[in-house]
């Protein structure tokens, strides 16, 4: 188990690497996906770029084989790479942020839809959210968020994390509707794959955000239908396709 669940989490974090570089060279990591997964030794599942992988599973798998290995001279070089480049991955969105916004995010307000690190769970473990939520809130920022199921555990999860920020529980709102996180926000930033985001109204999302802006972690709209629908969008390896 802790062997396949490192390899799983190897091969998110290779895409992941894989994206950055192709937002700096120019490439479409879609197409890279594609091209990639095509070859039958090494097929499609896992080769998703995204805002990092979170849970409870990878995290403690990955660390558990790292320490079995150590423990016996061995130590995994590959497994450490991959770990560090899962935190950094943490931080894409947030980086993306403050690119666009600012390094002083004082008086934004973000909409964030997903919580929970992957869909159709409540599990806040290792979730890249909170991350994000605290690189925000931490430079000023105030947050409406949203998730299908995770409600009551974002809640009290965030809220924690925050504690030690003044006054930074207070500045993240809880919105119960899906749309209702858009009203007054500088930008919508998407860090979970749920099914109910995957094709929302992009003239109520355009119609409500200060700036029609998208981040998305997920990759889950296509740049040319933003583009067409007025909407700024920045996504995980996709500039190619987004000039």
């Amino acid at each position: 188990k802790y062997a396949a669940n490192s390899m799983l989490a190897t091969r998110i974090s290779f895409m992941n690497e894989l994206a950055n570089l192709a937002d700096e060279v120019g490439a479409d990591i879609e197409l890279v996906r594609l091209g990639i997964g095509s070859d039958p030794r090494i097929g499609y599942s896992f080769l998703y770029a995204g805002a990092g992988y979170g849970g409870s599973c990878f995290p403690k798998d990955v660390q558990a084989l790292m320490r079995t290995a150590t423990s016996y001279g061995k130590p995994m070089r590959v497994l450490e790479a991959v770990e560090a480049v899962n935190d950094a991955q943490k931080q894409v969105l947030a980086n993306k942020v403050i690119k666009r916004f600012g390094e002083d995010l004082t008086g934004k307000t973000f909409a964030i839809w997903g919580l929970a690190f992957k869909p159709n769970t409540d599990d806040m473990r290792e979730a890249p959210s909170r991350v994000l939520a605290r690189e925000l809130v931490s430079r000023g920022a105030a947050l409406r968020v949203h998730d299908p199921v995770a409600m009551p555990e974002a809640r009290r999860v965030i809220e924690t994390d925050l504690a030690d920020i003044e006054g930074g529980a207070g500045r993240v709102h809880f919105c119960e509707a899906q749309m209702d996180v858009l009203e007054d926000a500088d930008a919508l930033v998407i860090v979970t794959e749920w099914k109910v985001f995957r094709s929302p109204d992009f003239s109520a999302i355009r119609a409500k955000l200060k700036t029609p802006v998208i981040i998305d972690g997920r990759n889950l709209y296509e740049p040319d239908a933003m583009a067409t629908a007025g909407i700024e969008y920045h996504a995980i390896g996709r500039s190619a396709s987004m000039r």
